[in-house]
């Protein structure tokens, strides 16, 4: 049962219109990798780029503690974990060259598979981005809706997503300018750029309207697990691995 208490999000693809969204459901108690796993997987990311998230701990602090016009101890809060005023808290997958960068920059970073999401958001409102790709640059703004007790609902079915519309994003095709650019040629069909743009991705139809909350909710279940091992670990994905992420299922059942 999920006896744990259940993190409820909206998360938002930023600068992009239509909206590309998703509402969905996690345990608190995750790291803050695997949480990056499950938003890949929501957004179609494909796990081959650096990400992080940028907590903006002053704005959640004060949003939390406003009712109680505690703004010392606000103060007091950021003072001793070494917080500027209005910073953020910055959360990505460390390693060893870490070390010379943190010790010649002014900036708070934390290991994302070290860090426990109910340290990092626990009050409905709080806020943070989730940065993947930082050439491409894809940003998702994340709200903290709700936090629910459902000891009804088995644990094994979060994470889960209940609902969102649009496809995701599309690899390296740079970033939400170029997602625009891609949209418009293949919603045209024709031309030039149409058929460059149709030979990169080697299909010729794309739908980026589409979003099959089933398909989403199966992949959940399973992607962020080979992303683990990926970012984590340094597997190679095996070929199963690889036909469950080109939806190799899909073609089978056809």
């Amino acid at each position: 049962m999920a006896s744990k208490p259940i993190y409820q999000f909206y998360a938002e693809l930023e600068d992009y219109k239509p909206k590309i969204w998703r509402r969905f459901q996690v345990a608190n108690n995750i790291t803050m990798a695997r949480l990056g796993y499950i938003i890949m997987t929501m957004f179609e990311m494909q796990a081959s780029h650096l990400f992080c998230f940028d907590v903006p701990i002053a704005e959640n602090l004060e949003r939390d503690l406003i009712k109680q016009h505690d703004i010392e101890f606000i103060k007091r809060v950021m003072a001793n974990i070494g917080y500027k005023e209005n910073g953020n808290w910055h959360i990505e997958l460390l390693n060893e060259d870490y070390e010379d960068y943190r010790s010649n920059n002014d900036i708070k970073v934390t290991d994302a598979a070290d860090s426990i999401l109910k340290y990092v958001v626990s009050t409905p409102k709080d806020k943070m981005m989730f940065n993947y790709d930082y050439g491409d640059n894809w940003l998702i703004s994340l709200v903290l809706e709700k936090v629910i007790i459902d000891e009804e609902l088995p644990g094994k079915e979060l994470p889960r997503v209940l609902e969102g519309t649009g496809y995701g994003i599309i690899e390296d095709c740079g970033g939400t300018s170029g997602l625009e650019a891609l949209t418009k040629a293949f919603k045209k069909k024709s031309g030039k750029q149409y058929k460059e743009l149709s030979e990169w991705l080697g299909r010729d139809d794309l739908d980026m309207a589409a979003f099959d909350v089933d398909d989403i909710n199966f992949r959940l279940k399973k992607v962020p697990r080979i992303y683990a091992d990926a970012y984590e670990y340094g597997l190679e994905p095996t070929k199963r691995s690889l036909d469950l992420l080109d939806r190799k299922y899909l073609k089978k059942k056809k």
